[in-house]
């Protein structure tokens, strides 16, 4: 039976009610000395205590005893594989006791770290003027929030199951429904508008008019989830509110962004139900064209919901989703994984999920390692967006889904693959922090690698050592 440690969230709990170790094993009807071991990790917590915490103090179990140690773990260790770090790198057990017990300098210790990278890009980009200020981007703010949940809201699933109030809607009718909902709960109006007649905007809200503009280069699948999405945003304005207060984001940027994140995550979780979705992943081997048809959805919101199925008890396969351009710039990101993926610039260029637009809308499937030799089952497709114009075709984009390679028997993709003998593709994190000096993929020398280029000789790439 796995042991739950609570050290730091109850020793929080306490301080915030300016109580003694006395006082709250009094409350608890456990000993002062029990409540310090507790606190500091040296004893596993029963259920009996954590029932206490909740007659007591009124928190929830559930929440004092979410461990976020699985993603701070993946995070530490590819922080870990920066060769700043080659000569003291600790182990995995050393690692594993730091997340025990000092979860807060270890959070620390990543910020730390994420700023010196922040700054180190900086650095290299500065032109003659002032310095730009130092802070984090809305993106990566808003992907640390849903890496530190795991990718799963538990508030936002619930509210989803009860999006309907029990009672189902048909397929072919949720359009008309949802136009019915929004005109009937909070006085909003759908009108469908001309391309020419809504320029380089998709949806907008009309606040004064109390209206919804879609344009009709949406196909069916994306106004029935733009709708969804603007009930989220209507109709869950407290619950989402309640979710950014708690993120800590304060920067208007990433407030927005988090804002709509949490409502693109509230919408694929009303068209796509979690237990619905889960059960039909589980029969199909996550065959995502199969699923998108029978919820009616697209190809990438189908793989965006498949990496939130984290539910406690109720778990499918911990995947990461990448979406790129035919640039190779990451423009989406979310990760359940222990797969770390680049903040800054773009992408592995060994991943396959840049040589998918070579054959749109196949799969593409692949085996990869990390320079940390954790491996991967990564499989990628493109998908279209929408068209405006005759100028305006083939506007593609690439999207990329891994697993840890045990969870690689789950996925129908793999089974033309014997997963013991797999040819692993090399990748890194992206050329700025990858410690492979030799890949003939090399964009430009690490800056982490102090040895020099040898002016004597040249390698695959100028970039050789």
């Amino acid at each position: 039976m796995q042991k739950t440690f609570i050290g730091p969230h109850l020793r929080r709990l306490r301080l915030e009610r300016g109580e003694t170790q006395g006082a709250m094993a009094k409350a608890l009807g456990i000993s002062p000395s029990y409540v310090n071991l507790l606190e500091n990790n040296e004893r596993s917590v029963s259920v009996q205590v954590l029932l206490k915490l909740f007659d007591v103090y009124g928190v929830d179990w559930r929440e004092i005893a979410d461990e976020d140690g699985t993603s701070q773990l993946a995070d530490l260790r590819a922080v870990m594989q920066d060769p700043l770090f080659s000569e003291t790198r600790p182990d995995l057990p050393q690692m594993r006791a730091a997340l025990v017990h000092s979860p807060g300098l270890v959070q620390s210790f990543l910020r730390l770290h994420s700023a010196y990278q922040a700054a180190t890009d900086q650095l290299l980009s500065l032109t003659e003027g002032e310095a730009p200020q130092i802070v984090a981007t809305p993106e990566s703010a808003v992907h640390n929030e849903f890496r530190k949940h795991r990718n799963h809201f538990r508030e936002l699933e619930e509210a989803a199951e009860g999006f309907w109030s029990g009672s189902a809607v048909e397929p072919d009718e949720v359009y008309v429904a949802l136009k019915r909902r929004l005109r009937g709960r909070v006085g909003v109006t759908v009108r469908l508008v001309r391309v020419e007649d809504l320029p380089g905007t998709l949806r907008q809200y009309d606040e004064a008019r109390r209206e919804i503009l879609l344009s009709e280069a949406l196909d069916h699948t994306n106004r029935i989830f733009q709708l969804v999405h603007m009930c989220g945003l209507l109709e869950k304005r407290g619950l989402l509110d309640s979710l950014v207060a708690r993120s800590g984001i304060t920067d208007p940027r990433g407030v927005a962004r988090l804002r709509v994140e949490l409502a693109n995550y509230f919408a694929a979780a009303v068209l796509m139900p979690y237990e619905a979705f889960l059960a039909e992943a589980r029969a199909t081997k996550y065959d995502l064209d199969h699923i998108a048809t029978r919820f009616g959805v697209s190809f990438e919101q189908a793989c965006h919901r498949a990496t939130t199925m984290q539910r406690e008890g109720a778990q499918g396969v911990p995947f990461f989703f990448l979406r790129i351009d035919k640039g190779g710039n990451v423009t989406k990101r979310f990760n359940a994984t222990g797969f770390h993926l680049a903040e800054h610039g773009g992408a592995c260029p060994r991943l396959d999920v840049h040589t998918s637009f070579r054959t749109p809308g196949r799969i593409v499937p692949q085996f990869v390692e990390m320079p940390d030799r954790s491996q991967f089952f990564v499989f990628s497709r493109t998908v279209d967006r929408p068209t405006w114009a005759r100028h305006a075709q083939d506007n593609r984009l690439a999207v990329a889904m891994g697993c840890a390679i045990e969870h690689a028997p789950e996925i129908g993709y793999a089974e033309a693959f014997s997963v013991a003998g797999a040819r692993m593709t090399q990748v890194g994190i992206n050329c700025r922090i990858c410690p492979r000096a030799n890949c003939d993929q090399r964009a430009h020398q690490a800056v982490v690698l102090s040895q020099p280029v040898d002016e004597k000789r040249r390698g695959a790439t100028r970039f050789e050592v």
